[in-house]
Order: structure tokens, then C-alpha cells, then sequence
């Protein structure tokens, strides 16, 4: 009945986000967003709220007020309200209400740079969020010789540069223009977008000067109001999405929500997700900041007994500690069961962290939110080649409990599983501690890549230790026939030439004759043609130098002759090495013969588990 009464007459403010590399202006471009043209505290201007910052269509008209001299806008919607946490959290799925939290975001380009890493990680996840996006194509004034034109339309600023400072702009852009379309994607400057239906439209801004501010504004409220309305068509059911948990003093611990749709009332019983299962409480009250938004203290939050959506607020009720972020907030209402909420929640829940699948070993992940969670999980999975496993998952800080689960993998004999990597999330003292003692790695940032970066340096770290401690024990097959007429020391260390008779043989090769269980020593060094070589393949003649501390006294022609074939030495442990470690450096004639050997040696096959354990850890490698 409530879908059923939405009308196109009445539009709730579409919910914004700004997303896009570091240092690309994002908080630069929403403060000036925020500052155009209003001034502090005046009535009716902008209002700071929980997560959120509120931008009423009286403000909408006054910002665009020069650009509409020559374009059109009528704002239908109750105004804009721009998420302050630009990023991951912002899209995660309301599921069961088939949408997400943000309606349209501004992902912005540094035009200097063009795309970056963090923007092409943004821009995929907008893709598989089906998200609709306008471009901030942003730093214009930073073109040589810019005139700067404070908060002027795009094109009459344009129009007021040099042959010169247009000529790198247009160049700039069409490098920008030309990097999306490697991307994929269609793009054109916004007046000059013909289907915007299937072209991104590029905005050029100046978060410095201002220049395109009103152009931005005017086209994500346009976009809303063409091509959103169906999805911000007002419904008087409550759609609440949990940005933060939050621990207050005096108040206790709070959610930040943003409310997208119907009303929250004081005393409301309302259900929401945790790692543990669904949490039911009820609200003991509704916060928001006072207008002056400078104001931060705790005491000055005003408290109201019921409020609509759209709006960012923060939610007070018992028992929040363990609420997840980025998880939808259900109300249960006076016709429906508290159970039946539950069980949905479970269901949602459930379905939410099948996607959030986990290996049987890998590293241990930690998200602010759901959908930093998320979004980390994608890109380990899909994103990173070879793909890095995770074994544990969890939103919010790292605690003392988290860095023990991860030291299993110490003791696993897995030091590069023994790590945690922490999106965007902060680490108790008492987990660094611990970390610290027990050897386990905590990585942090809030930046997918710079985890993916730290944790694949020390994953190479180790692998290049092991890689080392492996070359010590690897043995490449082959056999050796001495050249009796070059034989130049029959003692220890043993100088002869040889022919090689099948497989590599390398310095550091155990030779030893098999039918007297005679070990002859390890080669020291090989030449070829009076210069030192590492390996003397298949068909060869070489001398070589073999020593034998262990038995100095072998001696040619008392122990063994040029009748009896030299064998390298291989055994299990040898064979595991190179297969783990060196295996695109065995030829498949070596694989063979490494068959044959295993057999006249009597080396036993692999244990299947130990098999499986270093396929999957040479697979991560």
C-alpha cells in the first residue's frame, strides 16, 4: 500500500556521495560545495548532520543562481544531501529493499593526473552497484595561466582563458576522456553530451576558486530529477542505513544512521544485524547537531521525538555495541512480528556474508563497515592476481581475541596467514601488544591498495626467505659418467672431467653411486672451457670439483671407477623444493627422469594433505 501511494509529485533529496583518489580535492570540493554563496548559520542554509551534510532547495536555487541564466533547473526534489564519508560504505546493499544507499555519486578526477589507482577502484565498484555518477573533472585552475572567475559557471570561465590555458585544458580532457574509454566507459563534457544515458557526463571544477560548483550541483540534482525518480519517489517505509557505531560519553554507545524513507519515533523497537545474530532494542532517542555546525560538544545534540528521512541522525538505544555498519535498520511495526523481523534479518544477514565466503587458510580481514567489507573482499578475490585467501572476517577494531586467532597460522607453520589487514578501521593498544609479541602482522590503511601493497611485500619477503632456505635443499636430477682420461685429483676434493648423461647437473648436487649406497660428495664446482659455470645441461663435458667433508677419505678407483654411473642424490624433501619452489624451472625431460630416480632410490609419494597444503600455498605465491 505504501509503494502504491508514491507519487512523481512528491521526491525525497537524492543521497550523494563523493568518491574518487586521494588528493583529487574530494573534501576540499564538498567544503566548497558547503560554502558557496551561504554564510554561516543563516536560516535555512546548509545543516551539518550526523554523517551527512543537508543542502535545502532554497540553497540549491541560490548556488546555481548565474548558471540558470542560461539553463534550466527546477528543483522538485526536498533538496541534497551529501554523505560526508566518501567511500565504500556508502553503496552497501539495502538488500531487501532491492537498493542502496547512495542514489547518485560525484566521482572526482584530478585533471592534472588523470585516473588514479583509488579512482579506477571506485569506478569499478560504482559499475557493479549499477550507481548513477556524474565526473568532477577537478583542479581546472591548476592549467597554466588560469584566470580564475570565483564560483562561475564552467563555460563562461572557460571562455575567459587564454588561446593557450584552453588549448591544455581541452588536452587534458581529452586524456581524461580517452583513459575512460579503456575503462569502457563513453564520456563527454557535459554540454556536450548527446545520450547521457549511456555517456558519463565530465563536470570540470576548481574546489579552490569555485569555478563549476553550480555546473556540478545543477546536473546530479538534474540527474536525480530525470532519470532517479522511481527510486526517490517518497514511501512511507522506514529505510534506515547504520553508517557507524559510534561510543558517546554520557550517552553511551550510538549508531549513525542515515534515514533514507519514513519515520523513526522515540521508543520504536528496532532490529539490526551482528556478527552474532540480529539485535533487538529500542530507541531511547534521536539526535542531531545543532545548526551551527561548529558546535561538537556532546551536550549539544538536540533531541526530538520523532523524525523523517532524508536525514543523517544518530540513533541512542541499548545494546548497540556489536551492531554492525553499512547494515540496514528494521522497525518492527504495531502489525508486525518481532520474529518474523528477526528471521528476516537472519536471511539478510546470511545472504550478505554468503558473498563474504571464506577460505580454509588466508589472512584474517577487518572493515569498518559492510561495505568496506565488502568492497576489500572483491578486490582480494577478484581484483588481485593470484587472488590472496581469507580465512576470518570481521567488521569494526581489532581486538586482542583477533590477533590470537590470527598467531594460528604461526603455529600452522603460515607466518604469512598470521596477518590481519585492517580497511579503514582503527587497532586497540592491547591487540598492538599482543600483535607485537606473538609475531603477527596488523596492516592498516584506508586505502584498498596500500593494504594490498604492504601485504604483498612481506608476503614476498617470505617467500623469498623460504625460496632460499628451499635452493639449499633442492636437488635437480641427473647422471654423470666420468671421462676416465680426465681424472686430476683422485682425493677429496675430487677434480674429474664428466659427461652428462641425462637431467641439469648444478653446483651444490649430491652425487653418490646408488648400487653401494656409496655418497661420493657434493659438486663444489663446475667449468666449462676453463670458466666457471652455476649448471651443465644434458650432453655436456665439464670438469668438476666434488668435496665430501664428511668422508674425506673416498678416493677414485679404491671406491668407485668411471664404470659406475654418478647419480644426483635426490629424497623426498629434495623433490618437495623444487616442486614448490622451482618448478617452472624443471623441464619436463628432468620430471622424468626425477620418476625414474624416485624409484631407485625407493622415495615414498607426498602425504595427500601436505600435497594439498603446498599447492594451495605455491597457488598464493
Amino acid at each position: 500500500a505504501a509503494m502504491a501511494a508514491r507519487s512523481p509529485e512528491a521526491l525525497r533529496c537524492p543521497i550523494t556521495v563523493i568518491m574518487g583518489h586521494v588528493d583529487t580535492g574530494k573534501t576540499k570540493l564538498l567544503d566548497k560545495i558547503r560554502r558557496t554563496s551561504v554564510q554561516e548559520g543563516e536560516v535555512g542554509g546548509i545543516t551539518q548532520q550526523i554523517g551527512a551534510t543537508y543542502f535545502p532547495p532554497s540553497v540549491l536555487l541560490q548556488q546555481t543562481e548565474r548558471l540558470r541564466e542560461t539553463a534550466e533547473l527546477n528543483v522538485a526534489v526536498e533538496g541534497l544531501l551529501v554523505i560526508d564519508t566518501p567511500g565504500h560504505e556508502s553503496f552497501t546493499n539495502l538488500r531487501n529493499r532491492g537498493s542502496t544507499l547512495c542514489d547518485v555519486a560525484i566521482l572526482v578526477i584530478d585533471l592534472m593526473h588523470g585516473l588514479e589507482q583509488q579512482t579506477i577502484e571506485s569506478l569499478n565498484m560504482l559499475r557493479r552497484k549499477k550507481a548513477p555518477f556524474v565526473v568532477a573533472l577537478n583542479k581546472v585552475d591548476r592549467c597554466y595561466g588560469w584566470k580564475v572567475c570565483p564560483d562561475a559557471p564552467i563555460r563562461d570561465a572557460l571562455a575567459e582563458q587564454d588561446e593557450n590555458t584552453r588549448g591544455e585544458f581541452d588536452d587534458r580532457t581529452a586524456r581524461a576522456i580517452l583513459q575512460l574509454n579503456e575503462q569502457g566507459l563513453n564520456a563527454a563534457l557535459y554540454w556536450e553530451n548527446e545520450s547521457p544515458e549511456d555517456t558519463i557526463s565530465l563536470v570540470p571544477t576548481s574546489a579552490h576558486s569555485g569555478e563549476g560548483v553550480q555546473d556540478l550541483i545543477w546536473n546530479v540534482v538534474n540527474m536525480a530529477q530525470t532519470d532517479l525518480v522511481e527510486k526517490i519517489m517518497k514511501v512511507d517505509i522506514v529505510q534506515c542505513t547504520t553508517l557507524e557505531v559510534k561510543v558517546m560519553e554520557g550517552i553511551g554507545t550510538t549508531v549513525d544512521v542515515v534515514l533514507v524513507n519514513g519515520e523513526l519515533k522515540v521508543g520504536d523497537t528496532i532490529v539490526l544485524s551482528s556478527m552474532d545474530g540480529p539485535i533487538v532494542t529500542q530507541i531511547r532517542a534521536l539526535l542531531t547537531p545543532p545548526p551551527n555546525r561548529e558546535l561538537r560538544i556532546k551536550t549539544d545534540y538536540i533531541h526530538h521525538e520523532s523524525i523523517r528521512g532524508a536525514i543523517g541522525l544518530k540513533i541512542a538505544a541499548p545494546g548497540l555495541e556489536k551492531a554492525v555498519a553499512g547494515s540496514p535498520v528494521f522497525v518492527v511495526g504495531p502489525e508486525d512480528e518481532e520474529e518474523d523481523i528477526m528471521d528476516e534479518m537472519r536471511v539478510d544477514f546470511a545472504d550478505i556474508m554468503k558473498h563474504v565466503s571464506r577460505d580454509s587458510t588466508g589472512v584474517t580481514v577487518h572493515a569498518s563497515t559492510l561495505g568496506a567489507l565488502e568492497a576489500l573482499l572483491q578486490f582480494l578475490r577478484e581484483e588481485t592476481q593470484p587472488p590472496i585467501p581469507v580465512a576470518t572476517v570481521n567488521i569494526g577494531p581489532v581486538h586482542r581475541r583477533d590477533v590470537i586467532r590470527a598467531n594460528l597460522a604461526n603455529e600452522r607453520g603460515q607466518p604469512e596467514f598470521a596477518t590481519i589487514l585492517a580497511f579503514d578501521t582503527r587497532v586497540d593498544a592491547d591487540a598492538q601488544e599482543m600483535a607485537a609479541e606473538l609475531n603477527v602482522r596488523i596492516f592498516t590503511a584506508d586505502i584498498i591498495y596500500h593494504l594490498l601493497d604492504a601485504f604483498t611485500r612481506f608476503y614476498g619477503e617470505i617467500e623469498e626467505r623460504r625460496r632460499e632456505e628451499a635452493s639449499r635443499v633442492a636437488v635437480w636430477p641427473c647422471l654423470v659418467k666420468i671421462l676416465p682420461q680426465h681424472v686430476f685429483n683422485q682425493r677429496d676434493p675430487i677434480v674429474c672431467g664428466v659427461e652428462i648423461m641425462d637431467g641439469t647437473l648444478r653446483v651444490g648436487t649430491p652425487l653418490c653411486v646408488p648400487s653401494s649406497s656409496l655418497d661420493v660428495g657434493r659438486v663444489v664446482s663446475i667449468q666449462n672451457n676453463h670458466k666457471d659455470v652455476q649448471r651443465a645441461r644434458k650432453g655436456q663435458s665439464v670438469a668438476i670439483k666434488i668435496s665430501n667433508e664428511s668422508n674425506p677419505g673416498i678416493t677414485y678407483g679404491r671406491h668407485f671407477s668411471h664404470e659406475n654411473t654418478l647419480y644426483s642424490k635426490i629424497s623426498r624433501e629434495s623433490i618437495d623444493a623444487l616442486k614448490n619452489y622451482f618448478k617452472s624451472e624443471v623441464s619436463r625431460e628432468e620430471w622424468g627422469l626425477l620418476v625414474k630416480l624416485k624409484k631407485v632410490f625407493g622415495v615414498p609419494e607426498a602425504a595427500p594433505g601436505a600435497e594439498r597444503r603446498e599447492r594451495d600455498r605455491a597457488d598464493h605465491a
